[in-house]
């Protein structure tokens, strides 16, 4: 999953990035074949992706910030993908939070969400949301990348 960073991406949209980007200034580029391959995968599953840059973060990102990496062409957050040490590299990634429905600050620290009310509120939401989402981004991989017998 990812944070969308664009207002007016809604939650459920599929970001399949070509260039992934972190806050220090790194970039990397996407494996085209592999892109390729999950774009034609997520067209199958009947959506509509999205192949615009992704940014890495190792912090949420939350209210202006979200503009901010906007405006440098970012369309999704991630805390994952720019960490992948591998030849090859693709991501899919489902738009959770956006900047017209953000998380609660109380995710900055996951064990104080516990205690918070405000991030109470948001948990039949996500226990709805994050599912569908993990489920999406896995049929989009696994159409993509069909397991071949042995």
């Amino acid at each position: 999953m990812a944070g969308g960073l664009r207002a007016g991406l809604p939650s459920g949209t599929v970001l399949i990035p070509r260039a992934l980007g972190d806050p220090d200034g790194a970039t990397r580029a996407c494996d085209e074949e592999l892109v390729a391959a999950l774009l034609a995968a997520a067209e199958s599953c009947g959506m509509e992706p999205l192949d615009a840059p992704l940014l890495c973060s190792p912090v949420l990102v939350r209210g202006r910030e979200r503009a901010r990496w906007a405006a440098a062409g970012y369309a999704g957050v991630d805390m994952e993908s720019m960490r992948l040490r591998t030849r090859r590299l693709a991501a899919v990634r489902v738009i959770l939070d956006t900047p017209e429905r953000e998380l609660s600050t109380a995710w900055l620290r996951p064990l104080s969400a516990i205690v918070s009310p405000a991030a109470w509120r948001e948990l039949p939401w996500l226990a709805r949301t994050a599912p569908r989402s993990a489920r999406l981004a896995a049929e989009i991989v696994a159409r993509a990348f069909p397991a071949r017998e042995r």
